[in-house]
């Protein structure tokens, strides 16, 4: 995870979910503030949201309209600003994240993920938010601590019907932990945005394809990743084309404009 994309997760994850953070030292950009034509990403494979298991493009949050957006920013400023915390300040934000596991196996026992793909996914996460993918990654400061795995043996819950009530009967602590629902849908995942807590907390988390885990039968999606891109989502992050080509797009300014969604890596991506 980039250097700027690290604050802004921290920032609104603190903001909306109520996560204690400590303060160590760390570099920060502001956000670019240019004009939103120069440097735009033009994808030659555009699409609206994450990949689906089966291959075609589907989105893995709700919309949201830029109105919403500015909406939200101004109101994590207002937020921030009470707290003493600006987008230049050399302060990174560190928490720990109770992670709650549900499996959702049908009732012949299919979906039924092992401790060990569960633990290997917990691991993925740690490594991807702690910036150890590359040594252009950063850390983000926060880790993950698998609290508790339930199952449950319900074939329609383990395809993804029900999903209000399901979720709303499983859900597990509160405002600062991490809910993941492992399921079979047509989706690699599908994220809650932090600051629809309030009004929903019940239902609030992610739900990842059990596929999608590392070793699963998923295609080039099966490294445990999906759940690292939904809770990006869930920290606060948009898609990095959200915005397409305006002058704020996705909030975070080290982050190319991006007109839409792209698949693969098509020169210029980058």
């Amino acid at each position: 995870m980039t250097r700027l994309r690290r604050v802004t997760v921290a920032a609104m994850s603190s903001v909306a979910l109520g996560i204690t953070l400590t303060a160590v030292p760390a570099q920060a950009m502001p956000a670019r503030e240019g004009s939103g034509s120069v440097g735009c990403f033009e994808p030659a494979s555009t699409g609206a949201g994450a990949r689906s298991a089966t291959g075609e493009r589907q989105a893995d949050h709700r919309d949201v309209s830029r109105r919403q957006q500015r909406a939200i920013e101004r109101r994590t400023a207002r937020i921030l600003d009470r707290q003493g915390v600006t987008a230049g300040e050399t302060t990174q934000l560190a928490a720990t994240v109770p992670v709650y596991v549900h499996v959702m196996a049908d009732k012949a026992g299919v979906g039924n993920a092992t401790d060990t793909q569960i633990s290997n996914q917990i691991a993925v996460l740690n490594k991807t938010f702690g910036g150890q993918e590359s040594t252009a990654a950063a850390n983000t400061g926060f880790t993950f601590t698998l609290t508790k795995t339930d199952r449950y043996y319900n074939s329609t819950w383990h395809a993804d019907r029900q999903s209000t009530t399901y979720r709303s009967k499983t859900r597990l602590g509160g405002a600062n932990a991490l809910n993941i629902w492992l399921v079979d849908f047509k989706y690699l995942g599908i994220a809650t945005f932090p600051w629809d807590y309030a009004a929903n907390p019940k239902i609030d988390g992610i739900r990842v394809n059990v596929n999608s885990l590392p070793g699963g039968s998923i295609a080039n999606y099966n490294l445990g990743e999906t759940a690292t891109h939904e809770a990006g989502h869930w920290f606060g992050l948009y898609h990095t084309f959200q915005g397409g080509c305006t002058t704020t797009n996705d909030s975070v300014g080290d982050t190319p404009a991006q007109s839409s969604g792209s698949e693969g890596c098509p020169e210029g991506r980058d």
